[in-house]
């Protein structure tokens, strides 16, 4: 396979590119997606390729664009919707919920919905509490919406093309810390299924779960936990719902010890619902209850020293980890 190194932003880009080049009725809409690049500059280049009937630039109304997009992709379009940040989407939560992920259902199959609404979500670098939002378990909670958060530059590009590819909605959430990343990523066509979890690094006395900007972090810190005297099992789920609990479970039954980490916060995040599906298929295999590693239970402050305060990290990751293996 003929490999590039490249960021996860270009990875995106290209990602978009080759699907737009495919397909025809793929568009790309949201808010300085065309004349400045984008945002976060993930679609530099695509207006002056592909014009302004399919890079539209809109107004700064994410319920508006939103609901435009749906009734496209009801048309037989496929639109991409760029979300400035994940955290502008709850303005457009009607369309996306009441709409996007419930037409196909209430027309009784009449409507497929082929859209992605992508973008970067969670906690970024001093963005304070309005911008920090990890909303993955509240798009997770909603039946009809299929949730997405890649780790790589390389997941990045083969997820996005297959949530292109999908007929229906689906929720693509970029970390905005890893646009900058660089990683080996396959050229020309390559995509990865929806709803499959990766071994990240194998190995025999824990399974962590982390994803997104969790899981570099968690295989960043492979020296420290060396040290600590532990071999975890990195397991990155990459796609939150559909989740592949059969690849989790694999491999709890191998280590018989979870840990689960997570920008989101405890209550009702998606590790409580990642920790509900491994005990109910891992019950008898574990040998210590499981253990979370989240967000503390306050909005993101802007002050350095409380966001890191407030955000998980390798020493907590490494504690949890001790506790499952009775290690004090």
């Amino acid at each position: 396979m003929d490999l590039q190194t490249i960021t996860m932003r270009e990875a995106l880009n290209q990602a978009m590119v080759e699907e737009m080049e495919r397909d025809p009725n793929v568009f790309l809409i949201g808010e300085e997606v065309g004349a400045y690049n984008g945002a976060y500059k993930v679609s530099l280049g695509m207006l002056d390729r592909f014009g302004p009937l399919r890079v539209v630039d809109t107004p700064i109304s994410e319920n508006g664009f939103t609901g435009l997009a749906v009734g496209a992709a009801m048309t037989g379009l496929r639109p991409i919707v760029e979300f400035m940040s994940l955290n502008f989407s709850l303005v457009a939560m009607d369309q996306v919920v009441s709409n996007a992920a419930k037409t196909y259902y209430m027309s009784g199959g009449q409507f497929p919905i082929p859209l992605v609404m992508r973008g970067p979500g969670g906690p970024a670098a001093r963005v304070a509490a309005q911008h920090s939002n990890s909303l993955e378990s509240l798009y997770a909670y909603f039946p009809g919406l299929k949730v997405v958060m890649p780790s790589t530059p390389a997941d990045a590009k083969g997820l996005l093309k297959s949530a292109i590819r999908d007929n229906g909605p689906v929720v693509f959430i970029e970390n905005e810390m890893l646009y900058g990343i660089s990683g080996p990523v396959p050229k020309g066509e390559f995509t990865l299924p929806l709803g499959v979890a990766e071994v990240k690094k194998s190995g025999a006395d824990v399974t962590i779960v982390a994803h997104s900007r969790m899981s570099p972090l968690v295989l960043g810190a492979l020296a420290e936990f060396a040290q600590a005297g532990i071999d975890p099992e990195i397991v990155d789920p990459r796609t939150i719902k559909p989740l592949d609990i059969e690849t989790l479970a694999a491999s709890v039954r191998k280590t018989h010890r979870a840990v689960i980490v997570e920008e989101g916060h405890r209550f009702a995040g998606v590790g409580a619902e990642i920790a509900d599906r491994i005990y109910t298929a891992c019950f008898d295999d574990l040998d210590a209850p499981i253990v979370r590693v989240t967000h503390s239970e306050n909005p993101l402050p802007y002050a350095r020293n409380l966001e890191a305060a407030s955000l998980p990290n390798v020493e907590q990751v490494i504690r949890a980890c001790k506790a499952v293996l009775y290690r004090g």
